[in-house]
């Protein structure tokens, strides 16, 4: 079994495209299988060492359509190294038994939600039995979950969940706190530190993602407590007040500047499987 990466290496995520922004109000959101690609072969030169993946259709819709899945993976493996971990949760709009089925599509990692959640106006569902459905599979498939806590009582219904199960397959336990969502924690120092506390001694890493204008204070919080990062165009459109991202390209690069003043180095695709325990690369 691969050594754990040192201390210094840092973990950075890109969730590049989300299910919220529409193509027409942000025509630089990668959409299509050549775009998604193409920013990930960038990210990954930038620093990135795993993709958070959404998909979009024809239209540029949301979807969790099976085929497009399993094409987004095997393009993803075909060009990059990245660890591909697919999203889940889809859109707020889909159905339970459509979001088991993203693990079909036989990813590196996929992210499992510890809760219902209020999400803006619309409600992100993920009830006690779906968790524990999806988690159970995630273990048969032999896929690492990430495991999203929006909100405290997320971390508590963490340490129930791998209590009653056990450990995921890889035998690792990786979190990623989601922070600033309205009617979520709220994206503060504060809020990460109890997060963190919180946690049960089977986690092995951590990391957090701010969401809008909380992004940076949650990232410098992040590596102050020796935590990874996610960060993209899913979690924020702008670099300041009136400059838009262009590419998913330019948050990675903050990010790997931001740990390099924290001392920390970008993590290698390798570590990546490491530190989460996912399979070998194919």
């Amino acid at each position: 079994m691969p050594s754990a990466p040192p201390p210094e290496a840092l973990l950075v995520t890109v969730a590049p495209t989300g299910a919220e922004t529409s193509k027409a109000d942000c025509p630089q959101l990668p959409t299509t299988l050549p775009e998604l690609v193409a920013a990930a072969r960038e990210c990954e030169a930038a620093g990135a060492a795993m993709i958070h993946v959404h998909i979009r259709d024809d239209a540029h819709a949301p979807t969790l359509d099976g085929e497009r899945l399993a094409d987004t993976v095997a393009g993803l493996r075909q060009e990059t190294a990245l660890v591909v971990q697919l999203s889940t949760g889809g859109s707020v709009h889909d159905p339970l038994d459509q979001r088991l089925k993203v693990l079909d599509a036989a990813p590196d990692s996929c992210s499992l939600t510890m809760g219902t959640t209020n999400f803006g106006d619309d409600v992100f569902s993920n009830p006690w039995p779906f968790v524990c459905d999806l988690y159970q599979l995630s273990q048969e498939r032999e896929v690492v979950p990430e495991f999203e806590l929006f909100d405290l009582g997320h971390v508590t219904s963490l340490t129930r969940l791998l209590k009653t199960y056990g450990l995921p397959y890889g035998g690792k336990v990786h979190c990623d706190f989601v922070m600033g969502v309205p009617g979520g924690m709220p994206g503060t120092a504060d809020a990460l530190v109890a997060g963190v506390a919180a946690l049960p001694p089977e986690v092995t890493s951590w990391g957090a993602t701010g969401i809008g204008r909380s992004t940076l204070a949650v990232g410098l919080a992040v590596l102050s407590k020796g935590g990874h990062l996610r960060v993209g165009m899913e979690d924020v459109l702008t670099l300041a007040r009136g400059f838009p991202v262009q590419s998913n390209t330019q948050l990675v690069e903050r990010a790997v500047a931001m740990g390099a003043l924290a001392q920390r180095r970008p993590m290698t695709t390798d570590e990546a499987r490491a530190l989460l325990g996912t399979r070998p690369a194919a």
